[in-house]
């Protein structure tokens, strides 16, 4: 299961009239760890930004998937509500998640979330749908982590126990 990071980010932004104001922004990172996430933003925006820029929150967040459509660049947040019986007391119990995707406008949103949820077994509600803050996400990218691994003779550690068998 993911688990996402949300981070805000504070920095210096010019404006028209060439000023810098200071902006606070909000991002969405998929990664293991605090730390992960922290390196992650670090990483990705210091190509984005100029300047200097500052982490100044980092907390995990209560989304559990993302639906990303290129077409648009407005982040929905969408409360998902079911039911769900309980195997052991057999009681049904309302099941509430939170997902993000990107949409003209909020009506859009929900047939979005409407088509990615198609095949779920249980029915379901959008109880809520609001604009997010949320300026960009950075989800994992699996090539990121080979690039980073240095040079070496490298083997699976399955092949490494049968020599020492």
């Amino acid at each position: 299961m993911r688990t996402w990071f949300l981070c805000k980010v504070k920095y210096a932004k010019e404006n028209e009239q060439g000023l810098l104001k200071n902006i606070s922004e909000q991002y969405l990172v998929d990664a293991v760890s605090f730390t992960e996430a922290e390196a992650i933003l670090f990483d990705r925006l210091a190509s984005q930004i100029r300047g200097d820029f500052q982490v100044t929150s980092l907390s995990k967040s209560n989304i559990v998937d993302v639906f990303f459509y290129e077409d648009a660049d407005i982040w929905y947040k969408c409360k998902i509500s079911y039911m769900v019986a309980d195997g052991e007391s057999g009681k049904e119990k309302k099941v509430t998640q939170y997902m993000i995707v990107t949409a003209a406008d909020a009506k859009e949103a929900y047939d979005r979330i409407q088509e990615s949820l198609s095949n779920m077994l249980v029915s379901f509600r959008v109880p809520d749908i609001v604009e997010s803050p949320i300026v960009e996400v950075f989800p994992y990218e699996r090539d990121e982590v080979a690039d980073q691994l240095p040079e070496g003779n490298f083997r699976p550690v399955s092949e490494v126990n049968q020599e020492n068998e």
